[in-house]
């Protein structure tokens, strides 16, 4: 399905996003494949039982039974029967900065994934598809890491305590400050932690007595933080502004209208397993007919999005003002720690004493504030150059190129065509170990992710796109992708982007058409 969308001129450019339907015969073979792979796990549980096969996972004593169980039945049968099988696609040790490109430790299992053996080798020049690093600042050299060694030489690690008591330094609010000024907003405040800026600050701000309407893929820092504070919690759809409409419509008429205080909606605005980004127009407008908050994670998009690096906000040309609460964090796109809130004075203010994250937190590390603080500065062109607005520019053509491509060769590619997170849809279990090892073996590093951490027919390859990616690296990645896809059979898609023109790379020289 492709969504094209102005919406009666809420939008001021086409707004393209993209999640082709599944294949029937491909969703038919993903079950069965998940069916077979139960059926063999029943089998060698009951290997297990009678010790025909060696029982390597944990297991409770008979002593403890009337304890309450450290693993649910079914997760513990999924990762000794399903999990394990691909275990090695995770976690991989690596040596180096995680920048464009990363050196591995070499690792093997003698066990079927139980354990891992270091080999004592190291893979060198993987080029890195998988961690957050949109504007390439996780590097070893340059401005932003001799500021941050000076600081560290200067201040120390960190002071070991809350900003309340003897943590707060000049730096913490020269940040604040600069975070403020970069957002628009009157006033932010910065957290050590980016899980923590959402899942301890949503229940000092919300509590019971209020509605939450939550995104159905909203992050575990969101779905965490909703659940501490007490407040009636709604469910809706992915980006869908009718479902939001109604569940508040239908809560305020038919429920507890009366004991209503507030309508917070909350919205992840980049999606990091789906690629998508939140129709923002169409929820400030719904925003303000019903009178609600509005709290934006902008963990992804923040410094990856936007003329000028400031988010989705900038990326619609909307009023940083329409947005009671702006967060987000500084993991994807400065290379360094911790997250912010934004927003009104009084709502900052308010958080610097009723917030758990405020009040308990140890302050962040003054070399960690400083790598921010320099590379917010670059981004805003404040340190004399234009390199922060280039590596901008550049995360936005590499993104356009490389989601093209993917198409142009048949893969089935999720999200907007603006997204830096780029998932290729794999499908079937098996695809996923062997994608992830087979695109190792070609010194390509990509994170595969699969069932629960996506629903159960939609495995995927996520690629996560970086300024510091040259064209050369991206064509290497495309050329291994497309033998990898032949070999492993991964091109589904019914609706390829053909060249119309032979010609080098433009926007405009694609349309789709029907195989």
């Amino acid at each position: 399905i492709n969504h094209i969308v102005h919406n009666g001129g809420l939008y001021k450019r086409p707004f393209n996003e993209a999640f082709e339907e599944t294949p029937m015969l491909v969703a038919v073979l993903t079950y069965v494949g998940y069916g077979v792979l139960t059926l063999f796990g029943y089998l060698r549980d009951f290997m297990r039982q009678w010790k025909i096969e060696k029982c390597q996972n944990a297991t409770e004593r008979e002593e403890q039974k009337d304890f309450v169980p450290l693993y649910q039945d079914f997760e513990n049968f999924y990762n000794r029967n399903l999990y394990m099988r691909i275990r090695d696609s995770w976690n991989r040790p690596i040596c180096s900065v995680p920048g464009a490109k990363v050196d591995m430790m070499e690792r093997v299992s003698h066990d079927y994934n139980w354990t891992f053996t270091y080999t004592g080798k190291v893979i060198k020049d993987i080029i890195n598809m998988g961690s957050y690093n949109y504007l390439g600042f996780a590097q070893k050299a340059g401005p932003c890491q001799e500021a941050a060694a000076k600081v560290l030489s200067q201040y120390g690690a960190g002071v070991c305590s809350t900003r309340q008591e003897m943590g707060n330094l000049d730096k913490h609010e020269e940040l604040e400050k600069l975070v403020a000024r970069f957002l628009g907003v009157e006033s932010a405040m910065t957290y050590g932690m980016g899980f923590a800026t959402n899942s301890m600050n949503i229940p000092a701000l919300v509590g019971k007595g209020c509605l939450i309407l939550s995104d159905e893929l909203n992050h575990a820092s969101l779905v965490l933080g909703a659940r501490l504070s007490g407040a009636t919690i709604r469910i809706f759809k992915h980006n869908s502004k009718y479902q939001m409409k109604r569940k508040i419509t239908d809560f305020r008429r038919y429920k507890e209208a009366p004991t209503i205080k507030s309508t917070y909606t909350e919205f992840l605005f980049l999606n990091s397993m789906e690629g998508s980004i939140v129709r923002l127009p169409e929820v400030i407008a719904l925003k303000k007919k019903y009178k609600s908050y509005l709290y934006l994670d902008e963990a992804h998009s923040i410094g990856a999005l936007g003329p000028s690096g400031r988010g989705v906000v900038e990326y619609f040309g909307l009023n940083p003002e329409d947005v009671d609460v702006m967060m987000g964090t500084f993991t994807k796109s400065f290379g360094a720690a911790g997250g912010y809130i934004g927003g009104k004075k009084e709502l900052i203010d308010y958080l610097r004493t009723y917030s758990h994250s405020a009040v308990y937190a140890t302050s962040m590390s003054p070399p960690v504030v400083e790598q921010i603080i320099t590379s917010m500065k670059c981004i805003m062109g404040e340190d004399g150059t234009t390199v922060g607005k280039a590596c901008v520019q550049q995360l936005a053509e590499n993104t356009r190129y490389f989601r093209r491509r993917l198409k142009e060769m048949g893969f089935i590619i999720y999200g907007n065509e603006d997204s830096p997170v780029v998932p290729l849809m794999l499908y079937m279990p098996a695809k996923i170990g062997a994608f992830g090892r087979e695109m190792l073996k070609r010194n390509i590093g990509v994170v595969v992710v699969g069932f629960p951490a996506t629903p159960i027919i939609e495995s995927r390859a996520r690629f996560c796109l970086s300024a510091a990616h040259t064209k050369e690296m991206l064509d290497t990645a495309l050329k291994e992708i497309n033998e990898v896809g032949d070999l492993l059979q991964l091109k589904y898609s019914r609706h390829r982007l053909v060249p119309i023109l032979d010609r080098p790379f433009d926007e405009t020289t694609y349309e789709e058409t029907e195989d």
